[in-house]
């Protein structure tokens, strides 16, 4: 209990400062992250097994969980009650750890701090103990920034670093690290996240933060997010901004700029049926509205694409709904789309919308192109 001397400083519900999804949502626990299960367990095994490697690389695009897990992976090592492979969260050393304010384990950005000097630096810290947790940790990331010198100062400490000490790297080009310093680390590459488990977590996000938003206005944003959980967060933020919390179809499409998908289906179906101005007023619509031409000609290329994987599976196919990333909704409409089209037509459009995109994209007259 406190004293009047130190009274409660906690701060009120509203006047916590604003916090974005992406951090809001962070991850805590290896059961919490999405679309990693296999990393997850495999970490978990490692720590429930006593055979914790001395080196890690995360490697993955942005927004795939890397340094989540990272430190995650810290929290389950520097546990009061661990290693544990379910770190409490509530001791001292999560909460330090969550907050990125633990003397034990350091985060370094490779990008600022990939000179000599700093990994020497870095190399002279390591032989001091821990100050209260069981290792010191140092999660790196962006490494592959680092100098070719950095990473020869780094070689040795990898190769034969005090029993106290854990290093996680995070890279999303794992190819520019060397391969001396691969060969000393246990890797894991983390997957792009897929749309079903995705559309799963906003939909969870969504109900916890009281939004209203429908299916199809998620899946788009899934879509932009190209599998970066990041990325789809940001996004929602994004759309909560201009829409507040009942969100509809439309004002999705407006807030991300994104093509509105019934401008694609509609130019399918003019196709199907050969009208031409019909056509050329889809494209006036389009470049009045101000989308990017070339982005119009890739979504229908992809669109195509779709259209094309259905007429080539068996009717109903379940083979094809898992292969196209769209809402169920649409593929059946595609289906519909599909059967206007021979095989041979739609190969023949897609190849057409390819060299549309790529030279609408060095023309300075791209409506010109795709008209």
């Amino acid at each position: 209990m406190r004293s009047a001397l130190y009274p409660e400083t906690r701060m009120p519900e509203e006047k916590k400062p604003f916090e974005v999804l992406a951090r809001k949502c962070r991850p805590q626990t290896f059961e919490e992250v999405v679309g990693q299960r296999a990393i997850t367990q495999a970490l978990q095994n490692a720590i429930e097994a006593k055979r914790v490697a001395h080196a890690y690389l995360f490697a993955g695009s942005r927004g795939v969980g890397k340094t989540s897990v990272a430190r995650i992976l810290a929290k389950a090592l520097n546990c009061q009650k661990g290693p544990t492979p379910k770190p409490c969260g509530l001791c001292p050393s999560c909460e330090e750890i969550k907050g990125g304010f633990s003397v034990d384990v350091l985060e370094i950005d490779g990008a600022s701090n990939r000179g000599i000097d700093e990994i020497r630096e870095l190399r002279d810290n390591v032989k001091y103990l821990p100050a209260k947790g069981k290792y010191k940790i140092y999660i790196i990331d962006e490494v592959h920034m680092l100098t070719e010198p950095a990473f020869n100062a780094l070689l040795k400490t990898l190769e034969e670093p005090p029993p106290h000490v854990i290093f996680i790297f995070a890279t999303t080009e794992p190819h520019k690290i060397p391969l001396t310093i691969l060969s000393r680390c246990q890797r894991y590459d983390f997957k792009r996240i897929p749309s079903a488990e995705m559309l799963g977590h906003l939909k969870n996000i969504a109900q916890k933060e009281g939004i209203e938003i429908s299916d199809p206005s998620l899946h788009l944003i899934t879509r932009q997010a190209q599998g970066s959980m990041r990325d789809a967060q940001s996004l929602l933020d994004q759309v909560l901004s201009f829409c507040g919390r009942k969100i509809s179809d439309r004002e999705v499409i407006e807030a991300l700029g994104v093509i509105d998908r019934t401008a694609l289906h509609e130019t399918l179906q003019a196709l199907a049926e050969g009208d031409r101005g019909r056509l050329l007023r889809i494209v006036e619509r389009v470049y009045t509205y101000g989308y990017d031409l070339k982005e119009f000609c890739g979504e229908l290329a992809q669109l195509t694409r779709d259209l094309l994987v259905l007429k080539l599976a068996a009717k109903g196919s379940a083979e094809a709904s898992g292969l196209i990333d769209l809402p169920e909704e649409e593929i059946r409409d595609l289906a519909g789309q599909a059967e206007k089209f021979s095989p041979e037509e739609i190969h023949s459009l897609f190849r057409a919308l390819l060299a549309a995109h790529d030279e609408a994209a060095r023309s300075a007259f791209p409506r010109l192109v795709l008209e």
